[in-house]
């Protein structure tokens, strides 16, 4: 069982020494019965608050945020009419300040006291907090033990960044309602922090004493958007690596990915749901980082995660897409790491729709309004790839390469063998220079032979890259660099 904390408690955790000021004014009179006055009187004599959440703003590492946080010792943390308004309250005002917006969750869902008034203010929760994420501000979570119900059905689960504490009882289905229900008992393990971790379903387990410091890292890339100088691109390679070269070359299982890059071109990297290292690990890696002054969402296919048993499936797309949103909700560049050996061709995939997922990430990419930079890394196999390339700017390594099949495989579809697959390769002009030349990358990285031999060396070159297109992107008008990116589609393949 997780350490309880109180909201006074917490907040004194996680936000500088002092700064805490209240926002909370005398709670919204609920004209309650007798026995309701008796119980929230013992509850304020209980935990010392007038209503289960508390709300104010305060500093974290120096920087204004606004705050939430649940109180659970008042009546199990439920939300009422009065909670819920002065919740609604707060969230509006740190929008009109633009402030961005920590909340901290711990309660056991909707006050039966109120019934189904207070049930139905978990909309107008949502809707202030959705209005606080459209204009543009960072809405960070931290759940507490527990938090279940219309809670995390509501404010507890839109966080661009959700964070939970150790052990802590998270899910939509309060044990004990359950068990009065269904005559048994929830099975055990199901509703923890770390299985939701391992479920892709929070982004990371933290005590209360590291928060501040990766709230302070998400915070650091969601509000910087001066780029600064756009920095000089690393020189093109002179001569064309042959695509068969560039294939074998590119399946070196010591080549760099997209945690490479992250690792050596990088700073400030938050990571996201979707790119642990649990059992359902879709092989997609979301994070938020910075390169050089830029700060962006970077989705990348992972080529540690992807296995002939794991392949990449619609999981990774969906947490792609998640990518996509948190881009637009943000007004943040998209960066996307092109690296599969291709998509899972499987029942389970076909049954979970394939096709569906690369056709909504198609929809998606080609209409994001954030600026969108594309980077073939290594494989790019199929429409597992394909998925994430429709970009504003695509760059591509030397080595990389992009194809409908792998060549084995559409050697085998035209002559009936896999031993022209290098014929093939050559001939379907996978390899980076015939991308150049065909329109579809515009700019290739060098390798010096190979990444695999110098990948620091290479993944800073990658960064350079993605440093000098960034900077250039975020300065271009949108609505021409929008017709741009349909533009380049609209033409590809026709005769000039």
């Amino acid at each position: 069982m997780a350490t309880r904390y109180g909201a006074r408690d917490l907040l004194d955790r996680i936000l500088d020494p002092g700064s805490l000021r209240s926002w909370d004014t005398a709670p919204v009179d609920v004209r309650p019965d007798p026995a309701y006055a008796a119980d929230l009187a013992r509850a304020r004599a209980a935990s010392g608050c007038d209503e289960a959440v508390l709300t104010g703003e305060g500093l974290l590492r120096g920087r204004r945020v606004a705050v939430a946080a649940g109180e659970f010792a008042f009546l199990a943390g439920s939300v009422g009419v009065a909670a819920a308004e002065r919740l609604v309250t707060a969230v509006e005002r740190a929008t009109a300040a633009r402030l961005p917006l920590l909340v901290s969750p711990a309660s056991g869902g909707t006050r039966m006291q109120e019934g189904t008034v207070a049930f139905l203010s978990m909309v107008k929760i949502t809707a202030a907090v959705a209005a606080h994420k459209a204009a543009g501000l960072p809405y960070l979570v931290y759940l507490r033990d527990p938090t279940t119900g219309g809670v995390l059905a509501s404010w507890g689960s839109l966080g661009h960044v959700t964070v939970a504490e150790p052990g802590a009882l998270i899910g939509f289905l309060g044990p004990r309602v359950y068990t009065a229900l269904y005559g048994d008992d929830f099975p055990e393990g199901v509703q923890r922090a770390e299985n939701l971790l391992d479920h892709g379903l929070i982004d990371a387990v933290l005590p209360p004493e590291d928060l501040p410091a990766i709230a302070d890292r998400a915070l650091t890339v969601l509000l910087s958007r001066d780029a600064g100088p756009v920095p000089p691109p690393p020189p093109e390679p002179a001569a064309a690596t042959p695509a068969w070269t560039a294939v074998t070359r590119s399946r070196r299982p010591d080549r760099p990915g997209v945690r490479a890059l992250l690792r050596h071109a990088a700073t400030d990297v938050v990571r996201l749901r979707g790119s642990g290292e649990g059992e359902s690990d879709p092989g997609l890696l979301l994070a938020l980082a910075r390169f050089g002054g830029t700060s962006c969402v970077l989705l990348g296919q992972d080529r540690d995660r992807q296995t002939p048993e794991h392949p990449l499936g619609p999981d990774a797309l969906r947490a792609a897409r998640r990518g996509m949103r948190l881009a637009d909700e943000l007004g943040l560049p998209l960066v996307t790491v092109i690296d599969t050996p291709g998509a899972a061709l499987s029942r389970e995939a076909e049954e979970q729709g394939m096709a569906g997922q690369i056709a909504r990430c198609l929809t998606e990419m080609a209409t994001l309004a954030a600026p969108t930079l594309a980077l073939l890394l290594g494989q790019g196999t199929g429409g597992g790839a394909l998925a994430l390339v429709p970009a504003d700017r695509v760059l591509c390594a030397q080595n990389a390469w992009l194809a409908p099949l792998p060549p084995e495989g559409a050697s085998a579809l035209v002559h009936r063998t896999t031993d022209r697959a290098p014929d093939l390769a050559r001939d379907q002009g996978i390899g980076s220079t015939d991308l150049r030349a065909h329109g579809i990358v515009d700019r290739i990285v060098p390798e010096h032979d190979d990444a695999a031999d110098e990948p620091e060396e290479f993944c800073r070159r990658a960064g350079l890259a993605l440093r000098h297109e960034l900077a250039s992107l975020t300065r271009a008008p949108g609505s021409a660099r929008r017709a741009a990116r349909a533009a380049r589609h609209r033409r590809l393949g026709l005769p000039s």
